[in-house]
């Protein structure tokens, strides 16, 4: 198997607002790879411009940004095109890694809206370096580190400009090499792209971490589906997998994930964390951390849990208040 370290650039509205074509918000217009050997050594490069078609006029900080003008932009190939030669160079068995999650997405956006074969009909594997950095040298993943930050973080030398994507490819080759020789234990932390989720649940994505675990279901109809069905949202053991006795029940810190806690007889306390993915058609898929937690981390899990039912509460009195005086205008 080969690794692949890819870096997109790509164009949007002229306005850098709403996108013009819902399906694809941002096009590719390069595309930069390096690809390394298994000691992680550069043994191969990727470099090419895209004409854009969709988003025909570069947005001015994207132009600003990387240094580009529509003149370089023009002499570039079509995407089908240069998408076809960048998946037979890159090979039968390759894992892709970038900086950070959005290259995958954008780059399965692009292969669905230009007809081409994605990577997968489903999740989709790859390393995120920019996770993989964090975790090497006890970073904060949640606050996402600059490339540049990282290269002057490790000592790199700089020797080419950043912000094109064959030069930001290439510094992150570097970050990758440096983290896999010193911490190698932090590749297994694979994450996966679920810009089509499994069709079946014979499809999901089970993956032990160790530490953690994490499961993508199959694709529901919608989130009320998704958030009632037993077998997704029973509490669980990260350990054996088996359903455990609830200490916190399902509770929603913001709107977009919820957690609960439960204590395995034989492994202690355990926290499960869904987050759902919607789709354009409504539909979801369910992303699931399970992990142990420490006392500490339950009695943080309980303010947080008493912090949404409170707020939960004050809604719903708002909710009743605005219906009232409604009711009372119409009269």
């Amino acid at each position: 198997m080969s690794l692949i370290v890819m870096d997109l650039e790509w164009n949007q509205s002229s306005t850098g607002r709403e996108p013009e074509v819902a399906k694809l918000p941002f096009e590719i217009i390069e595309i930069g790879a390096i690809k390394l050997n298994t000691d992680y050594e550069m043994v191969d490069e990727f470099s090419e411009l895209i004409k854009p078609i969709v988003y025909p006029k570069l947005f001015h900080i994207t132009s600003k940004l990387i240094h580009i003008q529509m003149e370089d932009l023009a002499r570039g190939g079509r995407f089908p095109d240069v998408a076809q030669k960048f998946r037979k160079w890159c090979g039968e068995d390759a894992l892709i890694c970038t900086w950070g999650p959005s290259d995958i997405t954008e780059l399965q956006r692009n292969l669905k809206f230009f007809d081409q074969e994605v990577l997968n009909d489903g999740p989709v594997a790859y390393l995120d370096v920019q996770k993989l950095y964090a975790l090497s040298f006890d970073k904060d993943k949640s606050n996402r580190i600059s490339l540049e930050h990282a290269v002057d973080d490790l000592g790199i030398e700089k020797d080419i400009p950043f912000h094109r994507a064959f030069s930001d490819a290439y510094y992150t080759a570097k970050v990758l090499a440096i983290v896999a020789k010193k911490h190698p234990e932090v590749l297994k932390f694979v994450s996966y792209d679920t810009t089509f989720p499994p069709k079946t649940k014979a499809e999901e994505v089970f993956a032990d971490f160790g530490t953690y675990s994490k499961r993508i279901t199959h694709v529901f109809k919608d989130r009320e589906t998704a958030l009632t069905d037993r077998d997704v949202m029973a509490i669980v053991c990260t350990k054996c997998g088996k359903v455990i006795k609830k200490r916190i029940g399902w509770f929603s810190p913001n709107g977009k994930q919820y957690m609960a806690a439960g204590i395995c007889d034989v492994h202690g306390l355990i926290k499960n964390r869904v987050r759902i993915q919607k789709y354009d058609d409504e539909s979801v898929c369910v992303i699931k951390i399970v992990k142990p937690i420490e006392t500490e981390g339950l009695m943080k899990l309980q303010e947080k849990s008493a912090r949404a039912e409170q707020l939960r509460r004050k809604r719903k009195e708002a909710e009743k208040k605005a219906r009232e005086l409604a009711k009372s205008k119409s009269v």
